[in-house]
């Protein structure tokens, strides 16, 4: 097996501790591989002795199935698996569980989805609440976090303590345990049972551990135990692919894993055999403004004439419509569409673009599922109003009008909408001795007749400043704790969307319609199709030509990201995006979305600009030119974009901290 002068240095490593910085494309399983066959063949280590650790069961089988290959087949006794399988093995054999004491995904998903509708907890999607709050509670649990000391990023912060308390007490009843309890269960039983570590410390004496980046607290502490005393422990990992915060990763831990180990070697993969030189180089210039980071020096041996392509569009619509024809230029010059992704910061990102790749008929597939905006609660209570509007003339629904009655909040008690039948007449009835309530009752009916009689569009307008629904969702984000802009979005889509109608029973038959479309291409069993993606779901994976939309500030990095911590993911992650492309990466983002002005992401900005550039910003001299500012720096002349007078990178009016411009600009 031929390798580079670094990868020949991790793979000859024997004894202590090493950590390997692997950046994208550079390697990393050919290094685990071959030192675990190393280790074996050239080592005379006993393969029962070596254990190889990854994240997730199939990187853990296809690594296994790498090696069988390197090796030929020998040496089969070499354990490979996962945190959670490694972990649990360690568990049965100290307390004699079996696999049905498992929870199983399925059932933690209804678990948790029961427990958020019991709380009548509004939301978009329903995979993504379920996915956020699974999350949330395996950080806890990963954290080994009070519950009480945490505050929800999703929902509020009661809420999510009665969704914990709930789970875990339905777990106990049912005498099962979930992935994160196996963690917490194993580091509790090593930490108080000497004899049981000292078995699995002989048993295990070189452990090598991949995506070293993403481990949580608890994983580390029982790979610290179980690599004692020897600490032949061999970590690859780049911490500039750390991007599961959420699920508790924690960069920090391999950032400091020089600190824990003293005297341990370490060794950069520094060649990446992936991407073009233009991308590593496009990509190197974002993820320098990172503060807590090895510093890395990447080269790379694909050498094109394509540089990265960045663009700007007055509006979101006209970017994907770009898109989709480029894509199509694409396929027609001889690119697989397998080997196109259009990758995205959030996965509600994904209805526009692929309602334009239908319009086109290219076939592609969504690897999270594309959110249905007609399910989120804002469209059911927008065509709530409508139906209602349209019905007003005969019977309007009862479950219609009780889904909007309140919203805004009109203050009409439920002992007045028990009858079977509500009606204007029966609702001023109820209230007859109250002539304000009779008021607000008839304006509410007047309201529902001129909507029945409106354009989609128009409607939706008046539902939201003229009745006030606007000021309803923003209040009802205060409750809930949630991002108003957000929110807010997705009316502004379903709104934009309206404009394409003439009429409700127009715009009905194109959701029926889309549904089935959807159904059929976004999860098309067809793999030679167009991938889209979030950035989350593209880690690890690699394509000939990568589209990364909607590169706009308040998307990437997310509205949420304020600290800069959070920045610093958003900033791991879209590097994680760029380096999906291997020949071609475009960028594009929009001066508009939905009629809502946005700046383009403060990372456009970095990728004409380096750190060290922006480090000499006193010398530079500015011209206004178009929508950004040319500065000149050492002869060099450089783009970097502003917005009336607001630099996107640093976001000062009078004071660009980047071009150390003392003026507004």
């Amino acid at each position: 097996m031929k390798y580079n002068k670094t990868q020949l240095t991790a793979v000859n490593h024997k004894e202590g501790p090493m950590l390997v910085v692997a950046g994208p494309g550079s390697g990393k399983t050919l290094v685990i591989t071959g030192r675990t066959l190393n280790l074996c063949e050239q080592m005379g280590v006993n393969p029962i002795n070596i254990l190889v650790i990854t994240f997730t069961k199939a990187a853990a089988e296809q690594m296994k199935s790498r090696f069988e290959a390197l090796s030929k087949g020998n040496y089969s006794n070499v354990s490979f698996g996962t945190f959670h399988s490694v972990f649990f093995t360690i568990l049965k054999s100290a307390y004699n569980y079996q696999s049905s004491n498992i929870l199983k995904e399925d059932e933690r998903y209804f678990i948790i989805k029961e427990l958020i509708d019991g709380l009548n907890i509004e939301y978009e999607d329903e995979k993504e609440i379920v996915s956020l709050i699974s999350s949330e509670i395996s950080l806890v649990k990963g954290e080994m976090i009070e519950p009480g000391n945490y505050c929800s990023v999703n929902i509020s912060a009661s809420d999510f303590r009665k969704i914990y308390k709930e789970y875990n007490e339905i777990l106990a009843k049912k005498r099962l345990i979930d992935f994160d309890d196996m963690l917490v269960r194993c580091y509790h039983l090593l930490k108080s049972n000497k004899e049981v570590l000292k078995v699995w410390q002989n048993r295990f004496k070189y452990i090598l551990i991949d995506e070293f980046q993403d481990i949580n607290l608890v994983q580390y502490l029982i790979i610290k135990m179980l690599a004692e005393p020897e600490n032949n422990l061999f970590v690859v990992g780049d911490d500039d692919q750390s991007i599961y915060s959420f699920r508790g990763a924690r960069p920090e831990i391999m950032l400091g894993f020089p600190k824990d180990y003293e005297g341990a070697k370490k060794i950069v993969l520094d060649t990446n055999y992936r991407c073009s030189e233009s991308i590593v180089r496009a990509a190197l210039r974002v993820i320098a403004n990172n503060v807590d980071r090895f510093q890395k020096d990447i080269k790379t041996v694909r050498q094109t004439t394509n540089s990265v392509d960045i663009r700007e569009f007055n509006t979101v619509q006209s970017q994907n419509e770009i898109v989709v024809k480029e894509i199509i230029k694409r396929i027609k010059s001889g690119v697989k569409p397998k080997e196109i992704a259009v990758l995205f910061r959030t996965n509600t990102q994904a209805r526009a673009i692929a309602a334009k790749l239908m319009e086109y008929n290219v076939n592609f597939s969504v690897k999270e599922g594309i959110p249905d905006i007609y399910e989120h609660f804002i469209a059911k209570d927008i065509f709530a109003y409508i139906r209602c509007g349209v019905q007003i003339k005969d019977a309007i629904d009862r479950g219609e009008l009780l889904r909007i009655i309140n919203k805004p909040n009109r203050f009409i008690s439920r002992q007045a909408l028990a009858t079977s039948r509500i009606t204007m007449d029966s609702l001023c009835e109820f209230y007859k001795d109250k002539s304000w309530m009779v008021e607000r009752i008839c304006d509410f009916f007047e309201d529902l007749r001129c909507i029945g009689n409106m354009e989609p569009y128009v409607a939706i307008n008046y539902i939201r400043n003229k009745i006030g629904y606007d000021e309803y969702l923003k209040e009802y984000a205060k409750y809930r704790k949630l991002d108003y802009d957000e929110i807010i979005e997705t009316l502004d889509e379903l709104s934009s969307e309206g404009k394409r109608f003439k009429n409700f029973e127009e715009w009905n038959e194109y959701i029926k319609t889309y549904r089935e479309k959807i159904s059929k291409k976004a999860y098309s069993k067809d793999l030679d199709v167009v991938n889209l993606m979030t950035f989350h779901s593209s880690k690890g994976l690699e394509f000939e030509v990568v589209f990364i939309i909607d590169v706009n500030e308040s998307i990437t990095p997310h509205s949420k990201s304020r600290h800069r911590e959070a920045i610093e993911e958003e900033r791991r992650m879209f590097y994680v995006a760029m380096t999906r492309a291997k020949n071609e990466l475009m960028i594009f983002y929009s001066r508009d979305r939905y009629n809502k002005e946005l700046n383009p992401s403060r990372f456009i900005g970095e990728i004409y600009m380096s750190k060290d550039e922006l480090d000499k910003g006193n010398e530079i001299i500015h011209s206004v030119y178009g929508k950004g500012v040319i500065i000149e720096n050492d002869g060099k002349k450089i783009k970097i974009f502003f917005d009336k007078g607001k630099c996107v990178k640093c976001f000062d009016i009078d004071y660009c901290i980047c071009a150390r411009i003392i003026r507004s600009v």
